[in-house]
């Protein structure tokens, strides 16, 4: 993976490719989100990114402690309501795209930049637009 550089100050969010291999201790999502920390960048993750990212192998202390230091952004009404706005406006389906819009939803409503540690950068773009950088890992 090339070095990207994040902005000073502002969020970062993770899916759960990102939040899978920071537990994982993949050497540049970890670079990446200490680069983020530097710069005063708060680390955000979606409560459904936890329960996705969970499984029989994970290492369920490592999971804890990455937590630790991030914030965990619970699901209300509202913001289910946001994310399925998002699914209406991009016309894809939430039996599909649930999770991804509740990411995007969190992403679009941080502190500016938000820059975001994703999987699939197609379908996050289509839901994000041009609001929020993403940063394949």
């Amino acid at each position: 993976m090339a070095r990207r550089r994040l902005s000073h100050e502002g969020t970062l969010v993770l899916d759960c490719a990102g939040l899978s291999k920071f537990v994982d201790d993949h050497e540049p999502v970890v670079a990446l989100v200490a680069e983020a920390r530097r710069r005063g960048m708060e680390v955000v993750i979606s409560a459904l990114t936890v329960i996705e990212a969970t499984h029989r192998r994970t290492h369920r202390a490592r999971l804890a402690w990455a937590l630790s230091g991030m914030r965990i952004a619970h699901i209300g009404d509202e913001e289910a309501k946001a994310a399925s706005e998002l699914l209406l406006n991009t016309g894809l389906h939430g039996h599909k795209y649930a999770t991804d819009a509740v990411v995007a939803e969190l992403a679009l409503r941080q502190r500016r930049p938000v820059a975001m540690l994703i999987s699939d950068i197609d379908d996050m773009t289509k839901l994000c637009g041009d609001r929020v950088r993403l940063v394949a890992v």
